[in-house]
């Protein structure tokens, strides 16, 4: 098995995670395509923690694409031993995999408030605010409730749907960077690739 390339492999992925995660938390400013309501402030608090921009988006840009450079990367080797560069490589991808992890992991429990807050909507008695705050995320279950939110339209809807998605991702990216924690010590400690022609394989 090469080291390398699993990381390269979980690199790409995560970089097609981040975008989807940057593409999720922007929707949630423009709830059924209007931007009216961002404007005004009309959005649930925790849309504006930029979850899925910056923990699951940009944060996690960093350690992808220094995973998926680890082809090219081997310090300089050591001593004149390039396997031995590579090793320090993989070793430096932990702690890239901790700052994914970090970012991953903001982006899971922003989520996860929101979804338990519920969005900020307009009720049956012409006020703004957390209609579904004290169930404790109950309304979850009984979506006969959710028609108290009168205005944006479907926003309970809209605010389920896209901060699910944001958890599912964060969870993805927070396991992904996981393993990479595990890859990245034993290819630090077994070598880039475990043996000599699979060195040159990589």
């Amino acid at each position: 098995m090469c080291y390398g390339k699993c990381a390269r492999c979980i690199g790409h992925s995560l970089v097609g995670l981040a975008l989807l995660c940057i593409i999720a938390n922007i929707l949630l400013y423009f709830p059924n395509g209007e931007t009216k309501y961002a404007s005004e402030n009309h959005l649930s608090r925790f849309v504006w923690f930029f979850s899925g921009i910056v923990g699951g988006g940009l944060l996690m840009l960093l350690p992808a694409f220094v995973f998926i450079g680890l082809e090219q990367d081997d310090c300089c080797g050591c001593c004149g031993h390039e396997n031995c560069g590579k090793r320090c490589a993989m070793l430096s991808s932990v702690l890239a995999a901790l700052i994914g992890i970090a970012g991953s992991g903001y982006c899971v429990i922003v989520a996860a408030l929101g979804l338990a807050e519920g969005p900020l909507c307009l009720d049956s008695f012409g006020q703004w605010n957390y209609t579904f705050a004290s169930t404790e995320g109950q309304y979850l279950l009984d979506t006969s409730t959710w028609s108290q939110c009168t205005e944006p339209k479907h926003i309970v809807e809209w605010n389920v749907s896209l901060f699910s998605i944001l958890l599912a991702l964060g969870g993805i990216e927070f396991i992904l960077c996981l393993i990479q924690v595990i890859n990245g010590v034993l290819g630090g400690i077994c070598g880039f690739c475990c043996s000599h022609q699979q060195q040159y394989d990589c």
